[in-house]
C-alpha cells in the first residue's frame, strides 16, 4: 500500500484532532500531511507522529498541490464552499459535516455496513451523523437475517456532540454558571431537542437520523421514527433501538449474529450488571450492543441498547476507516 498525501479541513477543533489520533494509531500511510483550519487557528502548531506541524489557513489555493484525500470536520458551510475546489484540483473528499449526506449522488457510508458504496463516489463521501453510524452498524447484520419493518430510535447523546461550547456548557453549569450553547441547562437535565426543529415537529437530528437509516441501508421501505435527546454526559452516545422485522428470530441467533459482526462488541450480562455504559466506551472504537431482548408487544420486535464513541466512531475513526478503503483504490 503506498502513501498517501493528506489534508485535514478543521485541524485544530475536536474532531480534526481526533482525525489526527486515529490516524497514528492506525498507522495510516502518510507521505505528506497538511493542516488546514480558519485564520484564527493558522499559524498554530500540532504535533504529528514526533513531527511537528504549523497549521495553515484553508483558502481557494489550499488544494493546488499533490493531495489524494482530504478529511473535512469544519462545518456544513465550509465544506459547501471548499469540497468543490478540492474535487477539481483532484482531491477526494470525506466529508463529516451534514452538507452532503442527503444528495442522492453523493454515499454515505459505514465502512461495516455499505463499503462497496464508496466506488460510485463523484470526488465527496459523506460520513454520516454520529448517532446513525452506531445504530446501523448492528442494523445491517440484523437487516439481513430478518428484513427490518420498522425502527424506533430514542437517543441519549453526549454533550461532546456539540463540540466545545457543550462540554463548556456541562462543566458551567454543574459549577452553577450560566449556559451559553443550549436553550436551557445541561447539568442535571435531560434535553429533547437536538438541531432546530422542523415544521412537522421533529428537529433536524432526528429527520437526519431517519433519512441516512434508509439510504446507508439502501431500503426505502423502512419505516424509521426517531426522538433524539441530550443528556449530562461528556463522551459517547447511547441509543434506545426498538425493531420490528418481518421475519421470526430466534434470541439466541441474534446475539450469535452480532458477536460474528465485524465492528461490534456484545456487552450483555445482566445478572451481573453488564451493559454497555458510555463511561466504559470512551477512547474506544467499536460498537457496544447490550440489554439485547425481545419485544413482547409485537409478533416480531426486538429491543437493544446501543453505545459508542461519537467522537470516535461516531465522527474521526469512521472517517478514517473510509479513507482506508479509498487508500486501497487510489494507484
Amino acid at each position: 500500500m503506498r502513501k498517501a498525501n493528506i489534508a485535514i479541513v478543521g485541524a485544530t477543533g475536536m474532531v480534526g484532532r481526533t482525525f489526527l489520533k486515529v490516524l497514528e494509531e492506525r498507522n495510516f500511510p502518510i507521505e505528506n500531511l497538511y493542516l488546514l483550519s480558519s485564520k484564527r487557528s493558522a499559524g498554530s502548531k500540532i504535533e504529528f507522529c514526533g513531527k511537528e506541524y504549523v497549521v495553515e489557513e484553508l483558502n481557494e489555493d489550499s488544494f493546488k498541490r499533490e493531495i489524494d484525500i482530504a478529511l473535512f470536520s469544519a462545518g456544513g458551510s465550509v465544506s459547501k464552499k471548499y469540497a468543490p475546489i478540492a474535487i477539481d484540483n483532484g482531491v477526494i473528499v470525506v466529508d463529516n459535516s451534514s452538507a452532503w449526506r442527503m444528495d442522492k449522488d453523493i454515499p454515505l457510508v459505514v465502512p461495516e455496513v455499505n463499503p462497496g458504496d464508496i466506488d460510485w463516489n463523484n470526488g465527496i463521501i459523506a460520513n454520516p451523523n454520529c448517532s446513525t453510524i452506531q445504530s446501523v452498524v448492528p442494523l445491517k447484520v440484523l437487516h439481513d437475517a430478518f428484513k427490518i419493518k420498522r425502527v424506533v430510535y430514542s437517543t441519549y447523546q453526549a454533550v461532546s456532540g456539540s463540540g466545545v461550547a457543550g462540554i463548556e456548557d456541562l462543566e458551567n453549569g454543574i459549577e452553577g454558571g450560566e449556559n451559553k450553547n443550549y436553550p436551557h441547562q445541561i447539568a442535571y437535565n435531560c434535553l429533547p431537542h437536538i438541531d432546530v426543529f422542523m415544521d412537522n415537529g421533529y428537529t433536524k437530528e432526528e429527520i437526519k437520523m431517519i433519512e441516512e437509516t434508509k439510504k446507508i441501508l439502501n431500503d426505502q421501505d423502512i419505516r424509521v421514527t426517531a426522538t433524539t435527546v441530550r443528556v449530562p454526559v461528556k463522551y459517547g452516545h447511547s441509543v434506545s433501538v426498538n425493531l420490528e422485522f418481518e421475519k421470526s428470530f430466534e434470541i439466541e441467533e441474534v446475539y450469535e449474529l452480532l458477536r460474528d459482526a465485524k465492528g461490534i462488541v456484545v456487552t450483555d450480562d445482566v445478572k451481573n450488571n453488564i451493559y454497555p455504559m458510555p463511561i466504559d466506551i470512551e477512547g474506544k472504537d467499536d460498537v457496544y450492543v447490550g440489554r439485547i431482548r425481545r419485544d413482547y408487544s409485537l409478533e416480531n420486535g426486538i429491543n437493544l441498547w446501543v453505545v459508542a464513541d461519537n467522537i470516535r466512531k461516531g465522527a474521526a475513526t469512521n472517517t478514517v476507516q473510509i479513507a482506508e478503503l479509498l487508500l486501497n483504490k487510489i494507484e
